[in-house]
């Protein structure tokens, strides 16, 4: 294992990036090379990242496919193809031998028919095989993320004959931390742990140390529960099999960080109204063009929703003439509802995301939001009510000579009220809703809740203060 560098700011001079770009800057390919190997492959790909094409050219041949194997695995996948058009055809066969076999299934899954096609050709017969049967999960599925290189023994074994095994395929072997017992059908009996076997005598049977193997998936179930799987359970690695419960492969502790980040990533963009595909290329590496497009679609659609909104300004001009002061509390009442329901909407694609929420469990996850939003909006309500009583007059804003602040605070109050309960239990309902008609909750919530809760407030508003104030 190379050593690992710290990554330190880039406008050090003295850092080790900022060497490799002098090298690059003074085609130093002996100064690179000698640097590069003491670097972290996660850096050296961050570095790659923002080269230019002949900079690139010339940062890859000179480090060689040895070194590449591990940085190519860490690049984006829009950048991996690109990447390995570097290489002349031998080197490439040694970079693809090379790789761990999860990570070249990724490869695989996100290049062009005719780079699979190339880069199959360079594979030997058993990284064929084995790719092969890894390429008909998804990408997204269990399967599509394991990793076949893990650590096998049989119950009849005995420790020394277990240790024998292990050392002879250990560089093979994606991680020692657990290992699985299989039957000689290779359907997965149980699991022991490294030290396990280190402290117990040679001739104790596997059988009488192993443990049940009582955690693992399906490898056509989603990505997103395996890192669920491994995050609620504290597991090191999560042993992926087939319906006939043959041991397929592991997920990693580190597989699990990386789908959690693509997830995350995933809803966040999508609670902010992004579209189209998650970019890995890091927000200044991706272009203008691409961010414009993920954005324009959402924009362009909520702006003509929004038009509702001014409609509904419109039918109500006459109450707003006749009490031009309660234009002042119109933005807080629609904003006071957005916010609630945001926060609601949240909370619930949280938990769906975790799998704390469960099937039939609508109607508890509503009566439930409408207690809070009921206590958020009295609270909401007394306090605005106490500002218009008492603190408002003070201004003497302009109203009519008839006209009650008391019946406007009261009017306030009950508005902002029934808007954060409905806009809390909207946001609640819309992530649901979505998920039972198998749409994405984050896509449908946020750019929905925030049109729906627009029009919903001014209606609530106008409504209410036409009622009580006689408009």
């Amino acid at each position: 294992m190379r050593p690992q560098s710290v990554q330190v700011p880039e406008d050090d001079d003295d850092n080790p990036i900022s060497e490799i770009r002098r090298a690059i800057d003074a085609e130093d390919g002996s100064a690179l090379l000698s640097i590069a190997e003491t670097v972290h492959y996660a850096d050296l790909a961050s570095l790659y990242e923002e080269l230019e094409d002949d900079e690139r050219d010339f940062f890859f041949k000179t480090i060689g496919p040895e070194l590449a194997t591990d940085v190519v695995a860490e690049l984006p996948f829009s950048l991996i193809e690109d990447s390995l058009s570097h290489f002349k055809p031998a080197q490439l066969r040694f970079l693809l031998g090379n790789l761990s076999d999860d990570d070249r299934v990724d490869i695989f899954q996100v290049v062009s028919k005719e780079a699979q096609v190339r880069f199959f050709s360079l594979l030997g017969p058993r990284d064929k095989e084995l790719t092969k049967s890894l390429l008909k999960y998804e990408e997204d599925t269990a399967g599509g993320r394991m990793t076949t290189q893990v650590g096998r023994i049989t119950p009849d074994m005995t420790v020394k004959q277990a240790l024998a095994i292990l050392r002879r395929d250990r560089e093979d072997t994606e991680t020692l931390a657990r290992i699985f017992v299989v039957d000689e059908q290779g359907r997965l009996e149980g699991k022991v742990r490294l030290r396990d076997l280190a402290f117990n005598t040679w001739d104790t049977p596997i059988r009488d140390i192993m443990e049940d193997a009582d955690e693992y998936i399906l490898a056509t179930e989603d990505q997103e529960d395996a890192a669920r799987l491994l995050s609620r359970y504290d597991l090191v690695v999560l042993p992926v099999v087939d319906e006939f419960h043959h041991l397929l492969g592991v997920i990693t502790y580190d597989d699990a960080l990386e789908i959690m980040q693509e997830e995350s990533t995933e809803d966040i963009e999508k609670l902010a109204g992004i579209a189209g595909d998650q970019t890995e290329l890091s927000y200044l590496n991706t272009t203008s063009v691409m961010h414009y497009r993920r954005r324009v679609m959402w924009l362009v659609g909520l702006a003509f929703v929004s038009i509702a909104s001014g409609y509904v300004m419109f039918r109500f001009g006459g109450v707003l003439q006749k009490a031009y002061v309660l234009s002042l509390f119109l933005p807080m009442v629609v904003a006071s509802g957005g916010n609630a329901g945001g926060q609601a909407a949240t909370m619930v694609i949280r938990a769906l995301a975790l799998g704390e929420i469960g099937a039939g469990t609508a109607i508890r996850i509503a009566w439930k939001e409408a207690r809070i939003g009921i206590f958020l909006g009295i609270t909401l309500g007394l306090s605005i009510a106490a500002f218009i009583s008492f603190i408002l007059p003070q201004f003497h804003p302009p109203a009519p000579e008839s006209f009650s602040f008391y019946k406007l605070a009261l009017a306030v109050a009950c508005a902002i009220t029934l808007q954060v309960v409905s806009a809390t239990v909207l946001g609640a309902m819309l992530p649901i809703t979505a998920r039972a008609i198998k749409l994405d909750p984050a896509v449908v919530s946020a750019p929905s809740l925030a049109s729906i809760v627009d029009v919903s407030g001014m209606l609530i508003y106008f409504g209410t203060a036409a009622a009580i104030l006689s408009l």
